[in-house]
């Protein structure tokens, strides 16, 4: 018998954040404060008391890539190889298509505080939770945007007990999935942008990832730096 119904659960937080909300939400990165409308985002930005240049990461997987993302073939092999061939979560920084209407639907701020150089930052497989809120997302047809559910500077949180008092009296919702997958990283995702190859964030499974791109399409990115 299965302790935990992601397909059940994705439903109660999607429509928490469909009616306005904000939900904490499981993914194998760490716990993220994710909301659908610009007062809710808004909200997040302002308890997580962010950095005005901060942007929000949308959460994705690899059918909203393909419609919102405009990427080279080279792009889209490594997203492939990273989340698909070695199953591996990815923070994806790509060029973005802005006349899209799902892009079109976000209301300026949003849009604005959520790309940067029609470049648009995606969570990709993170977790069976983050899969099932992504699939309703996308047939929804409702994009959810958010960030890490800590407070700016303070820290990726991969047990619920572990977030601050602050960020959790804003949460409409909380999915307490326990231990995050990736908590020995103690880093969220890795962010990557497919065309520049430009690493933004050494994050979790970095090393994996360096591998990856090193071994098929011989590219090497940095070394992550020291502590």
């Amino acid at each position: 018998m299965a302790v935990i119904n992601p397909s059940v659960d994705a439903e109660r937080a999607f429509q928490v954040m469909k009616q306005g909300g904000i939900a904490i939400l499981p993914n194998d990165v760490g716990y993220s404060l994710i909301a659908a409308h610009g007062p809710a985002l808004r909200r997040i930005f302002d308890t997580k008391r962010r950095a005005p240049t901060k942007l929000n990461a949308m959460l994705g997987n690899d059918d909203l890539h393909r419609e919102l993302h405009r990427v080279s073939d080279r792009g889209r092999a490594i997203v492939q190889a990273i989340t698909q061939d070695y199953d591996l979560p990815l923070g994806l920084i790509a060029p973005c298509d802005a006349d899209h209407p799902l892009l079109r639907k976000l209301d300026p701020d949003t849009y604005e505080r959520s790309t940067k150089d029609n470049t648009l930052l995606m969570l990709l497989n993170s977790g069976p939770f983050h899969a099932a809120i992504t699939q309703m997302s996308l047939r929804e047809q409702t994009l959810l945007f958010g960030s890490s559910a800590n407070l700016s500077l303070h820290g990726t949180k991969f047990r619920v007990e572990d977030i601050e008092p602050e960020i959790l009296a804003i949460a409409d919702v909380t999915i307490n999935y326990g231990l995050m997958k990736y908590h020995p990283w103690q880093a969220s995702s890795t962010l990557l942008d497919c065309e520049t190859l430009q690493v933004v964030r050494f994050g979790s499974c970095y090393e994996n990832i360096q591998d990856i791109l090193k071994r098929h399409f011989n590219v090497t990115l940095p070394e992550r730096p020291a502590a």
